[in-house]
């Protein structure tokens, strides 16, 4: 997934810490969500959402309907700014390759999107359904529920789902580390060379 190069998404800016938005980009998010809500109900509907999301991203429009779904959590046919605005965090965390960060930072409203029918529990098959927003691979979900499920239902709880956050995470830090440790190599043999 993809977000449109010039789109309105493109130009806000997430915090790579804490995956939020600044202030200054909320008020802008929010104005642009009551620019795209025409029917003044603070919502916006199924054919709205479709469009907005047609217009910023690459996804499919099954793709595009499953995010609605998802995002409806009441089943009401309308999702209002607060789902609107985790939804454009997402986008962005996943543009910016910061998806673990994301999960990590924001582990119960993750874990609460992917619970679909309030069990409070996950199956591989939610994460599946979702793995184009959140960029997990079928050999990351396979260690998943092999590593964390302790119960040994195939479905993850809270606690299980927060102890997979903080080992994706410890495992992102140590990439990053590696990644400039290794620039920073790169960078001292280049100067001995000159």
């Amino acid at each position: 997934m993809k977000l449109k190069e010039g789109s309105f998404l493109w130009y806000l800016y997430l915090d790579k810490l804490y995956c939020l938005l600044s202030v200054r980009n909320v008020k802008a998010l929010v104005e642009y969500f009551y620019l795209l809500d025409v029917h003044r109900k603070k919502t916006l509907n199924d054919v709205l959402f479709y469009h907005f999301l047609h217009h910023v991203t690459d996804l499919k429009r099954n793709q595009i309907t499953i995010v609605f779904n998802m995002l409806d959590w009441n089943a009401v046919g309308e999702i209002g700014f607060d789902q609107f605005y985790m939804l454009v965090c997402i986008l962005l965390a996943r543009e910016n390759h910061l998806e673990e960060q994301f999960i990590y930072r924001h582990s119960r409203p993750v874990f609460e999107l992917l619970d679909l029918d309030g069990e409070l529990k996950i199956g591989p098959a939610n994460f599946h359904m979702y793995n184009f927003l959140f960029n997990m691979k079928k050999q990351q979900l396979r260690e998943l529920y092999r590593d964390f499920d302790i119960t040994g239902d195939r479905l993850l709880n809270y606690k299980e789902f927060k102890l997979f956050t903080i080992f994706s995470m410890d495992k992102y830090q140590e990439r990053q580390k590696a990644e400039r440790e290794g620039g920073e190599l790169c960078s001292k043999k280049c100067r001995i060379k000159l």
